[in-house]
């Protein structure tokens, strides 16, 4: 009887062995070395910046760039904010705030109307303007809308830069929303539209609904584009009370050299509302970017 314990279990050792050696070499050791790879590519970077931020600019020239500062000190944060960092904040966050309002409000209604109206040769030119914005970059434009601009007599002002990017954000949102709203059952508007629903009835009370995930993610991805923008504010603006967050590094710039450590401190000050807006509506982001797989 021991002898047939031992046997069947070293029968099973056997077999266990050459199991698990073939699930190793299933493993995708690639595909896990170069995410490693990526990992690092993306924090390393954030890494050094946060550390030379509380740098002063001896120890940046002296120091291991990665090492950490002999004497951290916040001088540079107060230099940023005492330069004016309130002013460019509060133009950056009109600017985007502005632009996603206008934008992702346009796009829904554009977006409804071409999928209710399938039909019609009209919105179906209005769909086509709209993919072909798409295909058309901003730096293409950048001198056309700088004569119009000036022509509607708006340079130097927020308006100037808020105009643009709600023309720039309007053909990809009309595009992610009405791809959502095609996905709503046309059972539910005939049956609203039965009980005597309005063409507004359905769209406020069905499709911004059923939607709401995309017009979160329609918004961050807009109002991202929009945060970090630094062509139009350059083109189109001139006053320093007037600049965005962006155009606003330039100030820690000078002729012959440029405080780093400062520059640095202002892109994390610049970069934490973002962090903040995408751990507050990280679930409702990360449902509207896989709600088309699960359909």
């Amino acid at each position: 009887m021991a002898i047939a314990t031992t046997s069947s279990t070293s029968t099973r050792r056997a077999r266990g062995g050459p199991v698990r050696a073939h699930k190793l070499l299933q493993l995708n050791w690639f595909g896990g070395l170069a995410g490693w790879i990526w990992l690092a590519i993306v924090v390393i970077p954030l890494y050094w910046i946060v550390v030379t931020s509380f740098k002063d600019q001896s120890d940046y020239f002296t120091q291991n760039p990665f090492a950490l500062p002999s004497a951290p000190t916040s001088e540079n944060y107060k230099l940023v904010i005492e330069s004016d960092f309130p002013r460019y904040f509060i133009n950056s966050v009109i600017v985007t705030i502005g632009t996603i309002i206008p934008a992702v409000g346009i796009s829904f209604m554009a977006a409804y109307a071409i999928i209710r109206g399938a039909g019609s040769r009209f919105l179906a030119g209005v769909n086509g303007m709209f993919l072909m914005g798409l295909a058309i970059p901003l730096q293409a434009t950048i001198i056309p809308v700088y004569l119009l601009i000036i022509k509607m007599h708006l340079y130097d002002s927020l308006l100037a830069l808020i105009l643009p990017s709600v023309a720039f954000s309007i053909p990809l949102s009309v595009l992610v929303l009405s791809n959502f709203i095609r996905d709503v059952p046309k059972e539910l508007f005939e049956s609203m539209r039965v009980d005597g629903a309005t063409e507004w009835g359905m769209l406020r009370t069905l499709a911004f609904p059923l939607t709401r995930p995309a017009l979160v993610t329609v918004s961050i991805y807009n109002g991202l584009a929009v945060w970090n923008g630094f062509l139009l504010p350059l083109i189109l603006t001139q006053s320093p009370d007037k600049r965005t967050l962006p155009l606003a590094l330039w100030t820690f710039q000078g002729q012959y050299s440029v405080n780093v450590p400062a520059v640095l401190a202002s892109v994390v000050l610049t970069t934490l509302p973002i962090v903040i807006l995408y751990a507050v509506s990280r679930r409702q982001l990360l449902s509207g970017l896989t709600a088309g797989f699960s359909r």
